[in-house]
């Protein structure tokens, strides 16, 4: 059995917030309080060398979860255990063996070349200067680095400045990268060179990933493990295609006929598109199975060409929320 990386048990943050009541002079003295809970009794654990997207609405309590184990936040109550170490008691310890990326936050210094910053990280977490060297290389070679490397990080468009970002969070080979909203506010081209660096290091090093993220194509294009929050409770812990398997919706049949076709149709399939020799179907994964749908089809015509679309991840996520479908906390074994 292999050993977790982390491990989070019955996790628990509670903020106590201020309220108004009464005129100014009581809510100076003695203001009223109430009890928010940001994160409630969440439990997982996450192996070595796994790439995890940690996904939920605003406000459900994500960015708490990261900043509790990356230990700038200490929780309520329950446990965390990263690399054996617990995040806010050994913060020293910890973040010498952690990377972060915190969306446009830059961890770099303004008025720096970004060369010096990398100098200075250097020296900081007291790399080795031949292992230095060797993740500059490899750092420069798949983010392009030496295009911007003498440049004044304040001077860096918005998607250099995160490919710094990124190279200077695995810099001193952490065992664990969080990346909170890594490819927000970049263009189509920038956000596809960050995705395909990080399942490079994910691959090459083994590094552990947890993603956050609006973007849901960065999910779909890196993780295989997604977790699901709302309101502080963790709702689905369990692979991608199972919830997709499970919450999907239609899936979609594109086919095209050899010859012309009169009527189309399809029992147990809706067609919802039928120009020329080319048909389009929606149907429900519960109704049948796509190779039942195109056995059907194939008994009645004459297929030249057909391709099978899952629905979009973007629109599962949007329904399972909308339409409250996880109302309960749900794992692949409670099925």
């Amino acid at each position: 059995m292999t050993t977790s990386i982390i491990s989070v048990s019955h996790l628990k943050k509670e903020f106590r917030v201020a309220q108004k009541t009464g005129g100014w002079l009581r809510n100076f003295f003695a203001p009223a309080q109430k009890i928010v809970g940001a994160v409630n009794d969440i439990s997982f654990e996450i192996p070595p060398g796994e790439l995890v997207g940690y996904l939920g609405p605003n406000g459900a309590g994500k960015s708490t979860t990261i900043k509790m184990l990356t230990g700038i936040l200490s929780p309520t109550s329950g446990d965390v255990r990263v690399s054996g170490r617990v995040p806010w008691k050994q913060r020293r310890e910890h973040v010498a063996h952690i990377g972060a990326v915190f969306g446009q936050r830059n961890t770099l210094w303004w008025d720096l070349p970004v060369s010096s910053s990398f100098d200075l990280l250097r020296d900081i977490y007291r790399i080795p200067g031949e292992r230095y060297a060797k993740n500059m290389a490899r750092f420069r070679d798949l983010l392009g680095l030496d295009e911007f490397m003498h440049t004044p990080v304040r001077s860096l468009s918005l998607g250099q400045l995160m490919r710094a970002n990124l190279a200077a969070a695995l810099v001193h080979d952490p065992d664990v990268l969080f990346l909170d909203e890594p490819t927000i506010g970049l263009d189509v081209v920038a956000k596809e060179r960050i995705r395909q660096f990080i399942t490079q290091i994910n691959r090459e090093r083994g590094v552990t990933v947890i993603l956050t993220t609006h973007d849901l194509l960065d999910v779909e294009k890196l993780c295989d493990r997604v977790m699901m929050i709302d309101h502080g409770k963790l709702l689905f812990d369990g692979a991608l295609a199972e919830l997709q398997r499970r919450f999907g919706g239609e899936r979609e049949l594109e086919v095209d006929f050899a010859e012309p076709v009169d009527d189309a149709s399809a029992p147990g399939a809706r067609l919802i598109k039928h120009e020329g020799l080319r048909a389009t179907y929606r149907f429900s994964r519960e109704a049948m199975s796509a190779s039942d749908l195109i056995g059907v089809l194939s008994a009645r015509f004459r297929i030249a060409d057909l391709s099978v679309r899952e629905p979009q991840i973007e629109d599962t996520i949007r329904r399972i929320y909308e339409q409250q479908l996880l109302s309960a906390p749900l794992t692949p074994d409670s099925a």
